[in-house]
């Protein structure tokens, strides 16, 4: 019995090794990965720095992580289809993928400028909170759903600047007839104030400013600012920046598009604009303090906080546009109470850990 067994034993084990050894000579069977091809237009102008440079890195980071499956060629601003035109581009299937900021599409939808900045809102840490894990993700799935798209954080730039003025603002007065390049929310405050808000792409906020087209712009933070180059037509610089305290910036996709990748893509393509959305943080944090120096002792700006009372009244106008835009648009109304409650969460919290911690140092 035992001698069988052995005999049986062998004969398997011969079989086995036959098996192993025809796999291991035989030629590899290779699976050919599908590759795609896709086109990202942005609102930016090419190339431009810390906006179209993270729109550069995101298809990069995207090409690398994916090893060349998944290949985005960017076009700036008016390379392919106009800045502004982007979300119809996209939404419609002219290309995959877009990049830019939720504001500039309140035209489409209201709701969409709670995702970018609210005047007096969460600031950078906090919309990466609401967004990530508060639930704020959800929202913005489901209002861009409806134009066919995927919305994703792609960048954030930190608490903005108050704008390049040609005169000081001494009260809520100087704001009468004042016409500013502001986009979103913090656009229609101004309105509230007695000015003009102005929409138009960053490519031409120079020469509008230097040719009296606007009296005044805000545009992102001293480094942006600096390259830009309105230290040369504008005299005051004013902080902070009320309007947008954590402006975020986007990615939207193409739901066509998305749908028709495999899994590990789509999933990278997540986590390529996760990466971005930090790098863009910490490159205005790296580079901010040094512009600014640089533009006040170098260039002869005159730095300009606002007064206190023309804060409370902006402050107070913000409240109004708000309430004015959630009793007319029912999805406004739901986006903002998450956003709202969130906020409200956030500063209990931030009294006793950020805020407290930077009074150490007042």
């Amino acid at each position: 019995m035992e001698e069988n067994n052995r005999r049986d034993f062998l004969k398997k084990a011969t079989a086995a090794t036959a098996v192993a050894a025809t796999t291991i000579g035989a030629p590899a069977i290779v699976r050919a990965e599908k590759t795609y091809n896709w086109k990202m237009v942005t609102t930016w102008p090419p190339h431009f720095p810390l906006l179209g440079e993270a729109a550069d890195k995101l298809a990069e980071m995207i090409g690398v992580m994916s090893g060349g499956r998944l290949n985005i060629q960017v076009y700036g601003g008016g390379e392919l289809v106009p800045p502004l035109q982007a979300f119809d581009a996209v939404s419609q299937g002219m290309v995959q993928m877009g990049h830019g900021a939720a504001y500039y599409w309140a035209g489409k939808a209201p709701a969409t400028q709670f995702f970018a900045a609210v005047p007096f809102g969460l600031n950078a840490q906090g919309m990466n909170a609401w967004l990530y894990t508060g639930g704020g993700m959800e929202l913005w799935d489901e209002v861009y759903g409806k134009f066919n798209l995927k919305p994703l954080p792609a960048g954030n730039t930190g608490v903005q600047m108050g704008g390049w003025f040609n005169r000081e603002i001494k009260s809520i007065a100087d704001f009468k007839g004042l016409k500013m390049r502001i986009p979103g929310l913090g656009g229609k405050v101004l309105a509230k104030a007695g000015g003009t808000a102005v929409l138009s792409p960053g490519g031409e906020l120079y020469t509008n400013l230097e040719r009296g087209v606007i009296d005044a712009t805000e545009w992102v933070g001293p480094y942006n600012d600096y390259k830009m180059g309105f230290y040369k037509v504008a005299k005051y610089y004013y902080y902070p920046g009320w309007h947008e305290p954590g402006t975020v910036l986007e990615s939207f996709v193409n739901k066509d598009a998305y749908a028709a990748l495999p899994k590990d893509l789509q999933e990278i393509i997540v986590a390529a604009t996760m990466a971005s959305n930090m790098w863009m943080l910490c490159e205005s944090e790296t580079k901010n303090n040094i512009y600014l120096d640089k533009m006040v002792k170098e260039e002869g700006v005159i730095l300009k906080k606002f007064p206190a009372d023309v804060i409370e009244q902006l402050r107070k106008y913000s409240v109004e546009v708000l309430e004015e835009i959630v009793a007319k648009d029912p999805m406004s109304k739901k986006v903002y109470e998450s956003f709202s409650q969130f906020q409200k969460q956030q500063q209990a919290w931030s009294k006793i850990s950020e805020r407290a911690y930077y009074e150490l140092f007042d």
